[in-house]
């Protein structure tokens, strides 16, 4: 089972495989992805980038509303469930995919009006630099969405606001502004930090 637990930050062969089926259909997740997706408020002529987009559930709820989404992972496992996911978004050219950690982006040509990151934060390797990448994708006045559920054995809503506080502080560091938290009564809470790109 560890080792198992250990795919869930960067899935990668039959274990992955199995890990994406999880995130994918766990009640808790799906709600946790289409809760973000409501709190960014995104309209039809928005440009959305997802980073850590896993096997595309919030994705899918992001096509429903805007036409541009672009989600980023770097676990080609995922970019592979998130295609199968979302196939008529991405063959009607509204949802794109590629695989990349968030410490390499690849150059976008257009700024994105929103940013989503969903439980992710914490497995990157630099979260400040990697908050401060997406801060210079993001256009002037757009906002970003942060979401961490502590996932691990006996976490409480102690666990929650702890991260939330560690969030907060991370994208004030990166430049962000306006913060405030959002709380997805769950088992245990899911908080999400939104903010602003001045």
């Amino acid at each position: 089972m560890r080792s198992l637990a250990k795919q869930f930050g960067n899935p990668r062969g039959a274990l992955g495989r199995v890990a994406g089926w999880v995130m994918g259909r766990r009640t808790s997740n799906v709600r946790r992805s289409r809760w973000a997706v409501e709190l960014l408020d995104l309209q039809p002529g928005e440009r959305l980038l997802e980073v850590g987009c896993g096997p595309g559930v919030a994705i899918a709820a992001a096509a429903t509303r805007c036409n541009a989404v672009v989600g980023v992972d770097r676990s080609a496992v995922m970019i592979g469930q998130a295609r199968r996911r979302n196939d008529g978004a991405v063959r009607a050219g509204r949802v794109e995919l590629v695989t990349a950690p968030v410490e390499d982006l690849p150059d976008f040509d257009t700024p994105f009006d929103k940013v989503l990151a969903v439980n992710t934060v914490g497995h990157w390797d630099d979260p400040l630099d990697g908050l401060t990448a997406l801060r210079r994708v993001l256009r002037s006045g757009g906002r970003i969405a942060v979401v961490t559920q502590p996932r691990s054995a006996g976490a409480t809503a102690a666990d929650s606001l702890a991260a939330a506080d560690t969030t907060t502080g991370l994208l004030g560091e990166a430049g962000f502004d306006d913060v405030r938290i959002e709380t997805l009564e769950l088992d245990p809470p899911a908080v999400c930090a939104l903010a602003t790109n001045p």
